[in-house]
């Protein structure tokens, strides 16, 4: 679920990478960073935290050249450290090469095991760095070709950016799992995970890097290249239901409006009689808007979110109930007191974080509280590029939804099913939802052994 960004050609290259990040800050808060090149020698910066924490005007100034790379991360493969925030750089007989991921390869602790035989050594525990270990290691004579080489041995999820003195290159695998798009600003090339970037940049959508594709920005030109057999895509339905802004465009269709239409299937199969529908914000807002146009049942924000909140909190010694949920959100006594209130949420992973917000709902209040949800039941892992628990800690993977409305505490609880959301999201069949179905595209042995019954 990290963000990239890459620009190309353009004399404030760092700065553009710098606000192309800021946009995507959803996408990860563990650690950012940028390298930029004048196309003789490079210039690196990157911390730990958050991309207005990291950066500042002084550190961006040491950053010159017309192109440069960035990333904001989510730690999926590798610790949250210093040592694996990215981007970064490598030396080998082809000159300097610095890469910036998103995704997750399936199969990289078995190539590393084998590279490390051979004799390599690795500086992180990041997945990323196996390419880059490939890439070195391959007996291809030109970039493109040991790129297209160490791809074809890896599996799983990756959106890349690499970048050299001379050019920007970008690659997507064949299933397209994760968001990858160019956009053009003027005589300059932006490639982001998302489209919000280009609107902030104010730069021109221009089209999604395509399956398999690897794709090179140089001052001849772009050229395209397809090394990789075709297969069936499986771009990652929660970017819809969940990860994306709702302005970005992604697999054709704006994320707000996918949301929009998630939210009215679910009062579609899960009407009920209540006073007011409430989000869970940010995440469950259009959804629970979409519930509410289908209904007619009037739409209030009845919790409130601190938009300043950090990772960790200094808890006082005295007990305060529900601590860690009301720090971020607070029910708002007036609105919600002595209604019936449909809560509507993204999801259910463990069940402990909904089971405190309703307690607190209901403590302000509230008569009744229904929860509905714009995602099947979460039952499986993601293996690619989403940290979500093992399925033994995942609720739904061993109760049954009346188990877990009781566990929630909820008077009724209702989540989309698996044929309203493949109808919501326009019927296409090009989406990966193994976190719902266990039906995982990219298959190795520990995704098998996931598949075994739960002991929760």
């Amino acid at each position: 679920m990290c963000g990239i960004i890459g620009i190309s050609n353009h004399p404030e290259a760092s700065n553009l990478a710098y606000l192309g990040l800021y946009s995507m800050q959803h996408r990860g808060q563990e650690s950012t960073g940028i390298i930029a090149t004048n196309g003789k020698q490079y210039a690196i910066h990157k911390g730990m935290g958050l991309v207005a924490d990291v950066f500042s005007e002084a550190n961006i100034a040491q950053l010159p050249g017309t192109q440069a790379i960035g990333h904001v991360r989510y730690s999926t493969a590798g610790s949250s450290s210093m040592q694996n925030a990215q981007p970064f750089m490598i030396n080998f007989s082809l000159g300097t090469l610095a890469i910036a991921h998103n995704g997750n390869l399936v199969n990289a602790e078995e190539i590393k095991r084998k590279l490390v035989n051979n004799g390599s050594i690795f500086q992180s525990s990041m997945d990323s760095e196996v390419i880059m270990h490939l890439i070195a290691c391959s007996r291809e004579s030109e970039l493109i070709g040991r790129i297209a080489d160490s791809l074809k041995q890896v599996k799983g999820a990756y959106s890349l950016l690499f970048m050299n003195e001379h050019q920007l290159i970008a690659a997507r695998d064949p299933r397209a799992v994760r968001p990858l798009v160019l956009g053009k600003l003027k005589d300059s090339y932006i490639i982001a995970s998302e489209t919000c970037a280009f609107d902030l940049l104010e730069a021109e959508f221009i089209r999604e890097i395509e399956p398999g594709e690897i794709l090179a920005i140089s001052e001849k030109g772009i050229k395209s290249y397809f090394p990789f057999p075709a297969k069936k895509m499986a771009h990652c339905i929660f970017e819809y239901i969940y990860f994306a802004r709702p302005d970005s465009i992604m697999f054709g269709e704006t994320v707000y409006d996918v949301r929009i239409r998630l939210g009215r299937q679910l009062a579609r199969e899960h009407p009920v009689e209540a006073d007011m529908v409430i989000p869970i914000p940010d995440s469950g807002t259009p959804a629970a808007l979409g519930y509410a146009k289908e209904t007619g049942i009037p739409w209030e924000l009845g919790l409130i979110r601190n938009h300043y909140v950090g990772r960790t909190f200094i808890e006082p010694q005295s007990s305060i109930r529900h601590f860690g949920v009301k720090i971020k959100l607070n029910a708002i006594k007036s609105v919600i007191k002595d209604k019936r209130v449909v809560v509507i949420d993204d999801s259910i992973v463990r069940g402990t974080t909904s089971r405190k917000i309703i307690k607190m709902i209901r403590a302000a209040g509230a008569r009744e509280v229904h929860v509905r949800i714009s995602s099947p039941p979460t039952d499986f892992p993601c293996y690619y590029g989403i940290d979500t628990p093992s399925r033994n800690e995942l609720i739904a993977s061993s109760h049954t939804v009346e188990d877990i409305r009781k566990y929630i505490t909820a008077d009724s609880l209702g989540y989309i099913s698996s044929n309203g959301l493949k109808q919501a999201i326009g019927g296409q069949d090009c989406f990966c939802d193994a976190c719902f179905t266990g039906n995982y595209p990219i298959t190795f042995p520990a995704i098998e052994q996931a598949n075994q019954p739960a002991l929760f």
